[in-house]
């Protein structure tokens, strides 16, 4: 049940009206060191791995600790490591047999014997393919859970589900045994900081929300990148593809902060309410404004189809872009644009927010306004904007505005999001998680397009080549133009 991720800080959540696993802790989830050498995990917490690999004890404390790095050999980071090493164990057992779920119970009740209260807590995170999440929370459920005494939590990491349908089912067979609040969905892009920021400059910010709707905005592009290909996990890729991997989950979690309306409170409930009903307002994406593409050997570097892992003539797509429309009173006739792909010319994740023309006269094709977020790298947000350029003459030239964390915020560390995510979860806070509700609408928008890539609906579209380590389709200029959006000259 356990996979090693890179962790580091985190930072407490806003409000919660849950109860917070403060002491006696049992945990079966990714090693935190980030947030035990920082003292955020709770008194006597023990973390105890789970899977179906057989491995002795310093095998598992090998894994678990194989991304910590101690470059310079610093004795107090050694002894926290020795520290981490010591609070964690491992169990090997089936997840399909009830039984080896009766031994790792009797294992957690071994570790919570010692505890000096009766109070115990457990949290179980699974990060398992879709296949066994059912017998998994099923088997936790009937031989692990505690009825007395203590708090259980689940948290459940995507694909959840592959289309609407199969959404539904899992989400029916998960809610026999595990409860809306008990179950914690989680989706690591509303742990990352500038996710999470959005809401602070959204509704602290007069000046953001008077041009906050359609009146000033003329489109908005939210893009993922990634320089790198499949790199020989092809097989999987190619089941779920691009849209499913990236677009239907993190990107569309980005768009629904950035256009609900204010919630009431920042409590779990409130936050999540705003974000269902501005999804509601979304239609299925029309193939019209869909654009797929498949990247192909370039630059020495192998095409998709070159990956002995991917089926021959697979038209699976590593990018694709889809254009969303709200019909609410704020956004009405904005094109919301979501692009991703792989194999690109850099590693990016951000939001473009592209405000309308200035009212011509004065001015004459003068450079539009924009918006940018970066999610990663280099955190950042710039507000790119016309100013008159230094000397004797009266000319316009476009400049920004620019709020680069590391520059700003220098002493600060920002965290990794699953930190955030799992201190959320400690804590009770379901605000940064997806509810049932909201995965299901996010199933409807996105289904029909899907059927049609995975060719349940007519033929099967085949996506447009791009090379390897270039910024995508060449159609992809067209694409966002037919939709309003100006490149400007220094872009």
């Amino acid at each position: 049940m356990t996979r090693a991720r890179s962790l580091s800080g985190t930072i407490p959540s806003m409000e919660t009206s849950h109860d917070e696993l403060k002491d006696n802790t049992v945990i079966t989830l990714p090693a935190l060191f980030g947030l035990f050498r920082q003292g955020f995990l709770p008194r006597d917490v023990k973390i105890v791995g789970y899977a179906r690999t057989k491995m002795d004890l310093e095998e598992f404390h090998k894994r678990a600790t194989s991304y910590i790095k101690n470059p310079d050999n610093d004795p107090e980071l050694a002894a926290k490591i020795q520290e981490f090493k010591d609070l964690s164990t491992y169990v090997s057992g089936s997840y399909e047999e009830g039984s080896a779920f009766d031994d790792l119970n009797k294992h957690l009740e071994e570790i919570e014997a010692k505890y000096q209260s009766k109070e115990c807590n457990r949290i179980f995170y699974l990060a398992l393919p879709p296949s066994v999440f059912i017998p998994v929370a099923k088997n936790l459920k009937e031989h692990c859970y505690i009825s007395k005494g203590g708090i259980n939590r689940l948290i459940v990491e995507k694909p959840f589900g592959k289309d609407l349908d199969s959404a539904r089912e899992l989400l029916g067979s998960l809610k026999q045994y595990w409860t809306e609040d008990e179950t914690f969905r989680i989706d690591h892009y509303l742990g990352k900081e500038m996710v999470k920021n959005l809401l602070v400059l959204r509704f602290a910010n007069i000046a953001m929300g008077a041009a906050w709707d359609k009146n000033s905005i003329s489109n908005v592009q939210i893009t993922f990148k990634e320089p790198f290909g499949t790199e020989g996990r092809g097989g999987y890729f190619d089941e779920f593809g691009m849209i499913r991997d990236v677009l239907q989950n993190h990107l569309l979690q980005v768009l629904s902060i950035l256009t609900m309306e204010r919630p009431v409170s920042f409590s779990a409930e409130d936050i999540r309410d705003e974000k269902v009903k501005v999804l509601r307002c979304i239609p299925p994406i029309e193939r019209a404004d869909t654009l797929l593409g498949q990247y192909v050997a370039a630059n020495g570097k192998p095409g998709y189809l070159d990956d002995a892992t991917v089926p021959p003539q697979s038209v699976c797509p590593t990018y694709a872009a889809t254009t969303l429309w709200i019909h609410n009173p704020r956004w009405e006739g904005v094109p919301f644009i979501l692009k991703a792909g792989k194999a690109l010319n850099e590693a990016k994740v951000e939001v473009r927010i592209q405000f309308k023309d200035v009212t011509q006269g004065i001015f004459k094709d003068i450079a539009r306004n924009e918006l940018v977020i970066r999610i990663q790298p280099s955190e950042a947000v710039y507000l790119k904007l016309n100013a008159k350029t230094p000397g004797l003459y009266t000319r316009a030239i476009p400049t920004e505005m620019d709020l680069t964390y590391k520059r700003r915020f220098t002493e600060s560390k920002i965290p990794e999001a699953y930190e955030a995510l799992i201190l959320d979860a400690l804590k009770g806070d379901h605000s940064n998680f997806v509810r049932h509700d909201e995965l299901d609408v996010a199933w409807k928008i996105f289904t029909p397009i899907l059927h049609w890539i995975d060719g349940l609906s007519g033929q099967r579209p085949r996506p447009v080549s791009y090379p390897y380590g270039s910024r995508g389709p060449k159609e992809i200029d067209s694409f966002v133009e037919k939709y309003g959006y100006k490149r400007s000259a220094d872009a």
